[in-house]
């Protein structure tokens, strides 16, 4: 994928919001699979460079049910 120039507005932010739902997709599969593995939030946050409490916050839906 090439990114497109910021002049081409249209095509630059189509690839914008393809990136961030390939982010996001990344995101969700990894923490899913590091709480497979036993990582803990404190953990998953340090490896985003976010809080524990905003990682939880945001990603606390992908635990898997007990």
């Amino acid at each position: 994928m090439q990114i497109p120039r910021p002049s081409d507005t249209a095509e630059a932010l189509a690839a914008v919001l393809a990136l961030r739902q390939m982010a996001d997709e990344l995101e969700a599969k990894t923490v899913q699979l590091a709480l497979r593995n036993g990582w803990s939030w404190s953990q998953i946050a340090e490896a985003l460079g976010v809080t524990k409490q905003a990682a939880h916050r945001r990603l606390s839906h992908l635990q898997p049910s007990k």
